[in-house]
């Protein structure tokens, strides 16, 4: 087994020449990439409809209340939403129980949004530029690993084409600052395990920030990821002494840092994430029109099976009603998923024998904290389905922030395959595959 400079497998055998390219052709790849993705964003954030997708009316209404009130720190019960075409303040209050700083930010650098519907598309490039910012930074990942050219395909291509990821960009929502810490985490904890270099772990920590400080998942999906990578490097003896007490306290002190918001909610509220009134209301209010309310609730087992199929099918969000072509093409998330599961797999095997790398450690680390917030998420999901009835919480977007590690973990998969032509067949699935989703996942 080959293994490159910075710790990513290369499978046997290593690639020819032709196939692998120099590092500045790879770039030229990921600039393209970044640059068409951009371009999404902005003209999905020209042409959305607000009241469509992603709650933004909250969102923006969040951002209104701090710029109108002037404060930083507002009471949640007190907010309330904005009309969608005067974007004048209504009387039905705010259901949003997220942390204040995103909006914080939006308010302080964004145009004045209270009755002004056209300062809304100021804010929208806002979010672009957060969200291409995350995307930068895991492209630039794959350049760190310095893969060849298909690998890097196979690495890079998933990731762009994730379907919610440019509308979402191009919306105002504190997922795409949770994206952005997520990716730059990321990074910095690849870079410090490559390369054992300490000046990684500010990045890794500052991912960690920002992540934290956008929204509760994604604290909970990148401290866990910093987390493993710094138990790895203190159980390898790759940090000793006062580097390694350097690293635990500045660690321990950003999350902490990132943690605050949450704990000024539980002195407030008593809940980390606190169910106002409007937010209770909106849910059972929502559960009766639907016909969920009076409907006999599922068991936990069976609750997490929907919960799982809901899952899927919201990895591509669509208002219009699928048809059995979209809904076949379902398989390819999963059998995505499949194959990083088995990647998971062969990375603890690594592990176990002393022989990992850098790819290992990420995806281990990652796919852990995924499944931790993964458990959290259903569990907190199925507690409001007891007492409501509601069946609207299978997010995948909330996952975005590791949403790499999918992709890593293909490639971990790849490098345990000897055989050319499952090799290849392989390679050509995690490339093509994605594609032929965003293509035809959706109803046209």
């Amino acid at each position: 087994m080959a293994v490159s400079t910075t710790g990513a497998y290369l499978p046997k055998p290593v690639a020819a020449p032709a196939l692998a390219a120099p590092a500045p052709g790879n770039a030229l790849v990921a600039v393209t990439i970044l640059v068409l993705f951009a371009l999404a964003a902005v003209v999905s954030a020209a042409r959305k409809d607000v009241s469509l997708g992603f709650d933004e009316v909250a969102h923006v209404s969040y951002v209104a209340h701090i710029q109108a009130s002037g404060d930083l720190r507002p009471a949640l019960e007190a907010m309330r939403l904005i009309d969608p075409q005067t974007f004048r303040f209504t009387g039905a209050a705010n259901y949003l129980n997220h942390p204040p700083f995103y909006y914080a930010l939006h308010a302080l650098i964004g145009p004045a949004l209270q009755g002004r519907p056209q300062a809304l598309f100021a804010h929208r490039l806002i979010d672009v530029a957060m969200a291409a910012a995350g995307l930068a930074a895991l492209l630039g990942l794959g350049l760190a690993a310095r893969l060849p050219r298909l690998q890097f395909y196979a690495y890079a291509v998933p990731v762009a084409c994730v379907p919610v990821l440019a509308p979402l960009a191009g919306a105002v929502n504190d997922d795409n600052l949770a994206f952005c810490g997520g990716a730059v985490a990321m990074l910095g904890v690849w870079q410090l395990v490559a390369t054992g270099r300490g000046k990684w772990l500010a990045p890794a920590l500052a991912g960690v920030a920002i992540a934290g400080v956008a929204k509760l998942t994604g604290l909970l999906l990148t401290a866990p990821l910093v987390s493993g990578g710094l138990v790895y490097l203190l159980w390898r003896r790759r940090l000793t002494g006062a580097q390694a007490l350097t690293a635990i306290v500045a660690a321990a002190l950003v999350f902490a840092l990132a943690a605050a918001p949450y704990c000024d909610f539980m002195l407030r509220y008593g809940s980390p994430t606190p169910q106002t009134p409007a937010q209770l209301a909106l849910i059972a209010d929502g559960a009766r029109a639907a016909g969920w309310a009076d409907l006999p609730r599922r068991s936990f087992p069976g609750y997490v099976l929907y919960f799982v199929g809901a899952f899927v099918a919201g990895w591509m969000p669509t208002l219009g009603a699928r048809g059995a072509l979209n809904d076949a093409m379902l398989v390819i998330p999963v059998a995505a998923l499949g194959c990083a599961a088995a990647g998971c797999a062969v990375s603890l095997r690594r592990l176990r024998r002393r022989q990992e790398r850098a790819l290992d450690v990420v995806v281990i680390a990652g796919a852990l904290a995924l499944a931790a917030t993964f458990a959290v998420h259903v569990g907190y999901s199925y507690s409001r389905y007891v007492a409501t009835g509601w069946l609207m919480d299978a997010y995948p977007r909330y996952y975005l922030p590791l949403i790499a590690i999918v992709p890593l973990a293909g490639l971990s998969l790849l490098a345990a395959i000897e055989t050319p032509r499952r090799r290849n067949a392989l390679l050509m699935f995690l490339i093509a595959g994605p594609i032929v989703f965003r293509l035809f996942g959706a109803p046209l």
